[in-house]
């Protein structure tokens, strides 16, 4: 598989604090620029505020006395006559060096405007804000403060706000990335879980040996771990059942393989016999022939229920089973009378009500599940063993119960005797059972039909009890409908039906 080339790439959390402290430093970079903006005007609001408190002082000076007594230190005053657009400074040695110019400049715009201005200057090599104001008719002052501590103000304050979120930013970035890594850390956890599944053999697994710990993480977390440990069990049952599957196909084509060259060996001999004693006397070559039609067939009932087996199996594609109304006190009474001519040794009680119990089945299937169950009773217990069939209704379904008063069965193989080619006694002989596949055929049918077929057994007594939806009683059938009258099966077929451990 061609895949993406290797890179080497930031991890989750480094990233997520890289986003974090440039995130902040887009923060930082406007509060400070805001701040510094703000604090810029302010200042420039206060001096603005101090010039003009500081003229009002100085225009009744130059009402008294004619001209500016008092300076205040690192300012510039001057009173000017303005006249035709000529402005004359009464006293020049406060006038800055090199900014002459632009305070008579000020001057003549203040009084040709009537009204006190301010302006920002370069005097020379420094900056300065000026304001002029009408002191009289004709008289203008101007004052020029210098911006020098107001621009020193600004730059300590973009110093320590820079400094400050330089180290806030730095902080940030490191104790963030800290928090953000033990905030992931269950997210590693999961990680290294991962690794931990795809290093371990699933072949003949049946549970993954790993699962996510609840380290804290927050709510986002524990729900994507609760999620994973949730997938994982759903991996976990998923191998078990194709463990399970794979172990019973195994076990399954093991056992057929068994079955089936069993009859095929006996076949090969019964041929061999039958050839070398062609010319001999023709009752052992009729013996040797029937032998042979009788292992032929077994063979055939065998392949006949693995057929069946494999219909049910794909019910959802192939319809396995021929539904029509029909009577289960019928079907049992039918089943009763085959029963006591091909097992005349074993005494058998059928309780059934007078009632008909009408539902759909199909009378075929049916008939055998009846007849295996009863088989099974037959061959499992010793000769004059009572054995009984009930068939009785319960609210919405109909129970039929095969009952016997054998030795039971074991605890340890009750949970399995369902399972295909499964005997008891795991024996392979053929004095007692067959296939191992009656009860497995029976279970199948029943759940076929949409019931349910469990076991109850203890020493003295075993019970088979099926349990067959019924709906509303549909009207009687009648009596010259094929499909009411369940099928006898074959005289083979009733021979070698399996047994309670097949």
């Amino acid at each position: 598989m061609i895949g993406l080339p290797r890179r080497r790439r930031m991890r989750l959390v480094t990233r997520l604090a890289l986003g974090l402290g440039a995130l902040a430093l887009a923060v930082f970079a406007v509060v400070g620029t805001v701040m510094v903006t703000s604090m810029q005007d302010y200042l420039a609001r206060k001096l603005d505020e101090q010039m003009r408190s500081t003229q009002i002082a100085q225009e009744k000076d130059v009402e008294k006395f004619g001209d500016l007594r008092g300076i205040t230190y690192g300012w510039f005053s001057a009173v000017y006559d303005v006249k035709d657009g000529v402005a004359t400074p009464r006293d020049t040695e406060d006038l800055p060096p090199q900014g002459a110019v632009q305070m008579a400049q000020m001057a003549r715009e203040v009084g040709g405007a009537g009204k006190p201005l301010f302006k920002t200057v370069h005097l020379g090599s420094d900056v300065y804000r000026v304001r002029g104001c009408p002191s009289a008719e004709g008289v203008v002052l101007v004052s020029a403060a210098p911006m020098n501590d107001l621009a020193n103000t600004t730059r300590q304050l973009v110093l320590v706000a820079v400094s400050t979120f330089a180290l806030a930013l730095v902080a940030l970035v490191v104790v963030g990335r800290a928090l953000l890594r033990r905030g992931l850390q269950p997210l590693s956890e999961m990680a290294r879980t991962a690794h931990d599944i795809t290093s371990h053999d699933l072949t003949d697994s049946a549970r993954l040996p790993v699962r996510a710990q609840g380290s804290p993480g927050g709510v986002e977390v524990d729900e994507l771990r609760i999620a994973f440990n949730k997938m994982l069990e759903h991996i976990d049952s998923s191998l078990a059942a194709r463990t399970a599957a794979e172990q019973r196909l195994r076990r399954f084509i093991a056992d057929a393989s068994h079955e089936l060259r069993t009859p095929l060996t006996s076949i090969r001999g019964y041929a061999d016999l039958f050839r070398y004693a062609a010319a001999n006397a023709p009752a052992e070559r009729e013996a040797h022939l029937e032998k042979l039609r009788s292992e032929a067939a077994r063979m055939s009932v065998l392949l006949d229920e693995l057929l069946l087996l494999a219909r049910l199996d794909s019910a959802d594609k192939e319809p396995a089973l021929r539904l029509s109304p029909g009577d289960l006190v019928e079907l049992a009474h039918q089943a009763a009378d085959a029963f006591r001519a091909a097992r005349p040794t074993h005494p058998l009680t059928v309780t059934a009500g007078p009632d008909p119990v009408l539902l759909p089945f199909d009378a075929v299937r049916l008939r055998q599940v009846v007849d295996n169950l009863l088989t099974n009773a037959a061959v499992h217990t010793p000769p004059g063993t009572a054995v009984s069939l009930s068939v009785s209704t319960a609210p919405g379904e109909a129970v039929v119960r095969v009952s016997d008063s054998g030795p039971g069965i074991p605890a340890a193989d009750q949970p399995r005797i369902f399972d295909r080619f499964y005997r008891v006694d795991d024996s392979r002989t053929r004095d007692r059972g067959g296939s191992g596949l009656g009860l497995a055929v029976a279970h199948s049918l029943v759940v076929a039909h949409g019931g349910t077929v469990a076991l109850t057994s203890y020493p003295g007594s075993t019970t088979f009890t099926v349990h067959l939806p019924r709906a509303d009683p549909p009207a009687t059938p009648s009596a010259n409908t094929p499909a009411n009258t369940p099928a006898t099966a074959p005289a083979e077929q009733r021979q070698l039906l399996s047994g309670r451990a097949e």
